[in-house]
């Protein structure tokens, strides 16, 4: 009863979508705004039904035996809710009625805006009802499930997709602006760029939250012992998070000075596509990944229809009425217009630079014209070069003025910054022996966009309109430490050890105690036993217990990497094989240490704060 009641939520809400739209397009607000609060009720409802059966396991359900079993903690059968194809597409779906119910409380409706949205709704329900039923019906239930990929059971796992669709389907609603305003331009480029800066702001500082939650469980559940590998479905979330950090620094040109008027619309339009570009790769089967859904192509065909129709039409539409989109404002060479434009060409180089090494090799093996690998060196060789004048130009940008700058007072406003720099240079090449050039010149750059953003925020008297800026562009610095530290910094040893023996690496010193076998709620396990201590210090020993797990519902195998957190660095430790010899107290442990890997994540967490707070600025300086 409960799924047949989830599938009629889903064919009423396919219902409240067109008449939303519909209703936008006529200028019927109340209907409209109705339409678009009962479709979220509704798709809400369908969500809750799915989840209900997840959680009791109904087995007559055949997403339910595909990711679920009756074993699996409680938790892990929630998160099986959108740890699957039909399940992650019905989130999608809740969260872009979500967003279509936040714009219908606005006070005055922007009824185009739901028209478009309304669209989308229309194309990813029929999605979702015709060729992705989550509550399709088995005539035979089995005993049991198949559950879910051992890799998805991880509490930042239960967090990440949810967060990281608040990223992707936010962008549905600039997307929505941008293509209302090309319908209906009766609004100045300024007062347009002001209504739709909030959302940009909760999409982006959503997608950073949901990419670094990612990137964290990468970094210790994976045991690769990194935090981005260019896999193709993290570059298919980073690709629109570039343009959208672009479409952020645009549309503040827009909105103060009423320029790029034409370029912030564009961004608009492009960023979310590739959030559906993302879709379509993860779930056609075109990609394998750890975390792709490698399903039926015909599913993808019909992603990559929407894709074609969304962005298609919305390109045309530009084209048509991108002319008319004009502004008269006029800046010199040295001003916070040049500034903000050089960022949106770098950034937009870089989202084309991972574009073209994420695709061009899938593009080859679709045209049969053989397969190449792309990897870290080819990102690496491209995307640092990149990103040094970036993040150089995101340390001068706040301190150029509109219109036009003045050299002298701006060269007098970073001198502060620029000391503080060298001295750090200094200081580390000081005190670090052996430091290599790529250290320093990382943590240069990591210093000089903290210390701009902080002497920044006091030389303008710490107003409260600088405080987003002044976090994100601080925790971007406290990143940037913390990506150099993991990368460059890294010191690693992997050694056949016996019980008892001992291994330094870095600070520390690691003993083998013991390796022994046991049980979990819904697998078995090998856990390791290792004493380490720091040779620096006095510090107490503490214990690391990595773990080899197999799932047999699943028939899959992980590594549960060991981590000890300090602010200075992680010591961390995977369990390998046992000796080829068959000896039992003969073990593989690899052990390393990743210096300022706790900066990173902190950085992050403070990129995707500074956001959030720059949403919750506007949005209350537009109802003030």
């Amino acid at each position: 009863m409960i799924p047949e009641l989830g599938q009629f939520f889903l064919i009423l809400a396919l219902l409240m979508a067109a008449l939303q739209s519909y209703a936008g397009w006529r200028g019927l607000d109340s209907v409209c705004r109705r339409a678009s609060i009962l479709q979220w009720i509704l798709c809400a409802g369908a969500f809750l039904c799915l989840m209900v059966s997840f959680i009791i396991t109904d087995l007559s359900v055949i997403t339910v035996v595909d990711n679920s079993h009756t074993l699996k903690p409680m938790l892990y059968k929630i998160a099986g809710t959108w740890g699957n194809h039909e399940g992650s597409m019905l989130l999608w779906v809740l969260v872009l009625s979500f967003f279509g119910f936040l714009i219908a409380l606005q006070k005055k409706l922007p009824a185009t805006v739901l028209f478009v949205q309304g669209l989308q709704g229309v194309g990813f329900l029929s999605f979702l009802i015709f060729t992705s039923n989550p509550f399709s019906r088995l005539l035979a239930p089995p005993l049991d499930g198949n559950d879910l990929n051992p890799l998805l059971q991880d509490p930042a796992l239960a967090i990440h997709p949810p967060m990281l669709y608040l990223g992707y389907v936010g962008f549905s609603v600039v997307f929505s602006y941008a293509v209302a305003y090309l319908l209906r331009p009766d609004t100045t480029p300024a007062a347009w760029a002001k209504a739709v800066r909030p959302w940009i702001l909760v999409a982006w500082s959503s997608l950073t939250a949901g990419i670094a939650l990612g990137s964290w469980w990468a970094y210790y559940e994976l045991g690769w012992g990194g935090f981005w590998f260019w896999d193709p479905v993290e570059n298919a979330s980073l690709l629109p998070w570039l343009l959208g950090t672009g479409l952020l620094h645009s549309i503040i040109v827009t909105q103060n000075r009423g320029a790029f008027a034409r370029w912030t619309v564009l961004l608009a339009i492009l960023t979310y596509s590739l959030s559906l570009l993302g879709t379509f790769l993860v779930r056609s089967g075109v990609l394998t990944s750890v975390h792709a859904f490698a399903v039926d192509p015909s599913r993808g065909l019909f992603i990559l229809m929407l894709l074609i129709l969304y962005t298609g039409g919305a390109l045309l539409l530009y084209g048509l009425r991108a002319p008319a989109l004009k502004s008269e404002a006029g800046f010199d060479t040295l001003s916070r217009e040049t500034g903000l434009l050089l960022n949106n060409l770098l950034l937009g180089t870089l989202a084309a630079t991972v574009f073209i090494g994420t695709l061009y090799p899938l593009l080859l093996a679709a045209l049969n014209a053989g397969q190449i690998s792309v990897g870290p060196p080819y990102f690496n060789a491209t995307v640092v070069p990149l990103s040094i004048p970036l993040f150089i130009l995101m340390g001068i940008g706040p301190s150029l003025t509109w219109k036009r700058a003045e050299l002298g007072m701006v060269l007098d406003h970073l001198k502060i910054a620029f000391a503080l720099t060298v001295a750090v240079i200094f200081l580390t090449w000081a005190i670090i022996v052996h430091i290599s050039p790529g250290i320093l010149i990382g943590l240069g750059i990591a210093a000089w966009l903290f210390t701009t953003a902080i002497t920044h925020f006091i030389r303008r008297g710490a107003r409260r309109s600088d405080l987003s800026m002044a976090i994100a562009h601080a925790g971007m610095g406290l990143a940037v430490a913390g990506m150099i530290g993991t990368s460059l910094w890294v010191e690693e040893k992997s050694v056949m050890m016996k019980l008892g023996e001992r291994v330094i690496v870095g600070r520390y010193e690691l003993t083998l105690d013991k390796v022994e076998a046991g049980f979990g709620p819904n697998y078995s396990t090998i856990q390791a036993t290792l004493t380490a201590r720091m040779t620096d210090s006095n510090a107490a020993p503490f214990t690391l217990t990595p773990e080899r797990r197999h799932y047999p519902v699943a028939a899959t195998r992980t590594t549960e990497a060991a981590i000890r957190k300090t602010w200075r660095d992680d010591i961390y430790v995977v369990l390998g094989q046992p000796a080829e010899d068959g000896k039992a107290d003969s073990w593989v442990i690899r052990a390393s240490t990743h210096p300022l890997v706790p900066i990173l994540w902190l950085g992050l967490l403070l990129v995707a704060i500074g956001g959030a707070v720059g949403a919750f600025q506007n949005r209350k300086g537009q109802q003030a």
